[in-house]
């Protein structure tokens, strides 16, 4: 395996959800709207934008239309993340983009190079979220914005309250940390945005609520899923937390949860807009 390979193999085994179908099924649905609402008020057609972490790119491609697909790069930690990013931008007809793959801790791009920086779901999921937030900063030039959200797994609320999603939360903190991940970082980015050197940030909160019929399905089947098959399921087998049989009642469990009439799932998200 050459350097590079064995790199992008790391990168790819410390992010926990991987980049199966009941990932990219939930992360299609998210959107500018739903998903960066705290930085649509700043965009201007001509900024030039950085998207760390792109993924589906189905949020990349909503900035795109607003500041012009010719002024946005997207990064990818490795050629896998990158290739469905380009997949999907290809199908919105918008080749414009360019798609770069390397890592967020060290942005292979000039200082002073961007306009805007945005990250969603992405400092949870690294070794030094301070440092790649002070990369996020070296690259925007003087007065631009960095724009950050991430999720506080602890502070997930759901009812009716059931002892099978309380081990499906226990399992998802042990294995995202075992990662080198930080999984309440929602509520952190005001103060690594502060390590980082940033003097002007603006810290928000906001949730994503699954009580409708579809939405309650769509997020117990991407929960379920992930205990299913991919690299969370491989990770709870291989450390023996959590063997095939009990990952089967719990995905069962959380599909059934979400058939109840009453059930209600709320997801908290912290946010920052650091000016550079």
């Amino acid at each position: 395996m050459s350097a590079d390979a064995a790199d992008e193999a790391r990168a790819q085994a410390a992010y926990t959800h991987g980049y199966g179908r009941a990932v990219l099924d939930s992360h299609r649905a998210r959107t500018a709207e739903n998903s960066a609402a705290h930085l649509l008020p700043h965009l201007r057609p001509g900024q030039r934008l950085l998207d760390v972490g792109s993924g589906a790119a189905t949020i990349t491609a909503d900035l795109a239309r607003t500041v012009g697909p010719e002024n946005v790069t997207a990064l990818e930690v490795g050629e896998e993340a990158a290739a469905l990013t380009r997949a999907e931008l290809d199908r919105q007809g918008l080749e414009e983009v360019q798609v770069v793959v390397g890592d967020a801790h060290q942005l292979p791009f000039e200082t002073d190079s961007v306009e805007v920086v945005h990250a969603h779901q992405v400092l949870q999921h690294v070794q030094d979220p301070v440092r790649v937030l002070a990369e996020m900063r070296r690259v925007t030039s003087p007065g631009g914005l960095v724009a950050v959200r991430d999720s506080d797994y602890e502070g997930f609320r759901w009812w009716p309250e059931t002892p099978a999603i309380d081990r499906w939360l226990a399992l998802y903190l042990r294995a995202a940390r075992a990662n080198g991940g930080t999984p309440d970082a929602g509520r952190r980015l005001l103060a690594w945005a502060h390590e980082a050197g940033f003097t002007s940030a603006i810290a928000s909160s906001s949730t994503w609520c699954y009580a409708s019929v579809e939405s309650r399905a769509a997020w117990a089947a991407t929960c379920a899923g992930r205990l299913e098959a991919g690299p969370f399921a491989d990770q709870l087998e291989r450390e023996d937390w959590a063997g095939g049989a009990e990952r089967a009642e719990l995905a069962a469990a959380f599909r059934a949860w979400s058939e109840e009439p009453d059930a209600w799932f709320s997801l908290l998200h912290g946010e920052i807009l650091a000016r550079a």
